[in-house]
């Protein structure tokens, strides 16, 4: 009698049935919690924060000498400043930078004399080769969102911010049973007729490269009692056993009974060549699939059938490292003498890759994590102007940057929120943020560079928010101002307020040390319109001019005792423990173009604007007023 296939199904109506019949029952991972310095690979299953900023302390950005930096004012070729040794430390790459001290002299730029002091030829900023506290991540920030592959830059990320242990994803099992009379384990002297059993090498490091464990058995005779004594005991310790052979149509191919006795059998036959033998069945949440024995065909259904299983117990996407092409959102600068590698965040907006280049400090670990390219600067080039098109080397497949929303403008935690969220309701979709002040984002929306930027600007005529500045720069129209939220923004001050702040005034107190926003953000608008409006002359406050980027970077800066106050919103004083002095409420909103608004990467977003999970966290976070996020207010 003829050998026939119980079916003969197209690929993807396989697919799709086997993948159908395992979500409806229940197949998928639970969680376990492991240590940080063994999660490479793990996928995390929910939101991981820093526990403290990285660095902790000031430490010292190069070998070199510490000092006070007014000691070097007045410092010129020919009328060197000589300091004697009580003058200053000697320093080592990552030493704390002594108390009061600010600034370090690298050690290239030192010039020791005989009698023990040194010479210096020219003066030195403030904080120069100065690591911040927090520099590269604050306490409280989210180094990793859920369902995020932990790699091994986030394994350094996750470390450095005091983050020991992690919860993530139970790593599916896989249990192999190789069969056959005729099969052998690997040997150098084979006899004739010997079938050496490779298979199970092959496959076991494809499910083990997909984040799967591998457990392969012994090898099975070709007896139907001893086959199915194998796969009961594999179905009781497996989430999805693979039999390896036996699915064809030879005399002693007893995989589909036995499958079909013990499990729901699917289908036998595919409509794929190599690899039609395959079988699909389950039982209960457990898969199971009959693999042909040529490794040819045994590849191709894993790949087609397997993997996509995996994707879906993981929730994530397929990988395919490529290159493409990108412009340049911020020029890159760099030396002569190096081929340099600049981490780059990507996204696509309107059709256009772009290109933001993240910090290149060698101890921002964060920066790798983050990078969605690399881009060589090749050695004798000076680097790239603002908008030049360059060519990047993918670390992420370009169809998940297809679905990547490209957030570009002024910093507040929310957005890291509103990120993942965001995945979480789809693992398809995707957010990049990067914080360049509410201008910087109306500069990147103008020039079509992002789908979206954060703005909060104060009109200072008559007191508005944003408005003024959407007409002035987009003239033509073509935008959305859509609410987010009120925010509470004020003046962030040491736990307990030692120093007795109570106004805008004190802050020209004797010894007291201010930290500032970035100028051209909104914050940084604010302050100075509140100093012009009381009189108050920025250059009487000490600090003015230090610059962060972000609210919790200010936040980090005087928790940690190297500034004693910052303007700011809310939440991040409620973060870092700090007290809070409010200024005054502002409307923070959300610019995005036309060409964007029905994109689904922007539906989502304004879906997650008005869900009750944003609204949780926004109230957890602390500072918020929420009344309408995610309707327009105004179409320009």
């Amino acid at each position: 009698m003829a050998f026939e296939y119980l079916t003969n199904l197209p690929l993807e109506k396989a697919r799709e049935m086997f993948l159908d019949a395992l979500r409806k029952e229940g197949f998928g991972p639970g969680t376990e919690i492991v240590p940080v310095h063994e999660a490479h690979g793990r996928v995390t299953a929910a939101a991981v924060y820093a526990h403290i900023s990285a660095p902790h302390y000031l430490a010292s950005a190069m070998d070199g000498i510490a000092l006070k930096a007014s000691v070097t004012f007045g410092a010129t070729e020919t009328t060197p400043v000589v300091l004697r040794a009580e003058d200053f430390t000697v320093v080592d790459t990552g030493d704390p930078i002594p108390g009061g001290c600010d600034a370090v002299v690298m050690v290239e730029e030192v010039f020791p004399q005989p009698d023990g002091t040194v010479k210096l030829y020219s003066p030195t900023a403030p904080w120069q080769h100065i690591r911040q506290i927090g520099e590269d991540i604050c306490a409280g920030e989210m180094i990793l969102g859920s369902h995020m592959t932990v790699t091994p830059a986030a394994i350094g990320s996750l470390l450095a911010s005091g983050v020991l242990k992690v919860e993530v994803l139970r790593r599916p099992v896989i249990g192999i049973i190789p069969t056959g009379d005729e099969i052998v384990p690997p040997t150098e002297n084979p006899r004739s007729g010997d079938i050496v059993e490779f298979n199970s090498s092959i496959f076991s490091a494809m499910v083990r490269e997909w984040g799967a464990e591998a457990r392969t058995y012994p090898i099975v005779p070709d007896r139907e009692e001893m086959i199915r004594e194998a796969l009961e005991k594999a179905l009781d310790e497996c989430d999805v056993v693979l039999l390896n052979a036996g699915s064809s149509a030879g005399r002693e191919d007893y995989s589909a009974r036995v499958i079909g006795d013990l499990g729901a059998l699917l289908c036998h036959g595919i409509a794929i060549k190599p690899g039609k033998p395959a079988i699909l069945a389950h039982r209960g949440n457990k898969a199971i699939l009959g693999v042909p024995g040529y490794p040819v065909s045994g590849i191709l259904v894993l790949n087609e059938l397997l993997k996509p299983l995996l994707d879906g117990w993981y929730r994530a996407g397929e990988r395919k490292p490529k290159t493409c092409r990108a412009t340049l959102v911020r020029s890159v600068v760099s030396g002569l003498k190096y081929r340099e590698y600049v981490r780059v965040r990507l996204g696509k907006v309107d059709g256009k890759m772009i290109a933001s280049p993240l910090s290149r400090g060698a101890g921002v670990v964060s920066s790798f994590m983050k990078a969605d390219g690399i881009l060589t600067v090749p050695q004798g080039l000076e680097g790239y102007a603002a908008g030049a098109e360059v060519e990047v080397e993918l670390l992420k497949d370009e169809d998940v940057l297809d679905r990547t929303l490209v957030a570009i403008g002024s910093h507040d935690p929310l957005l890291d929120e509103c990120a993942d969220l965001l995945h979480s309701a789809d693992p398809s979709q995707y957010m990049s943020s990067t914080h360049v002040g509410s201008m910087g984002g109306i500069m990147a929306v103008r020039r079509g560079e992002a789908h979206v930027a954060g703005v909060h600007l104060l009109d200072e005529a008559d007191g508005s928010y944003n408005t003024s500045f959407i007409r002035k720069y987009f003239r033509k129209g073509g935008v959305n101002l859509v609410e987010c939220v009120g925010r509470t923004q004020g003046l962030m001050l040491a736990a307990g307020n030692p120093l007795g702040i109570r106004s805008l005034e004190d802050l020209t107190k004797e010894g007291l040390r201010y930290v500032n926003r970035q100028k051209g953000s909104g914050t940084r608008i604010l302050i100075d319109y509140l100093c012009k409006a009381g009189g108050l002359d920025p250059a009487r406050i000490s600090g003015y001019e230090r610059e962060e980027f972000t609210h919790t970077s200010v936040a980090a800066q005087i928790a940690a005792g190297t500034a004693d106050a910052g303007m700011g919103i809310y939440s991040a004083a409620k973060l870092y423990g700090l007290d809070f002095l409010p200024i005054c409420m502002e409307q923070y909103d959300l610019l995005i173009p036309d060409s964007a608004m029905d994109t689904p990467m922007v539906r989502e977003l304004l879906r997650v604007l008005k869900s009750d999970a944003f609204r949780e966290r926004l109230e957890a976070l602390g500072g918020y007023r929420v009344e309408k996020p995610g309707t327009v207010r105004e179409h320009f």
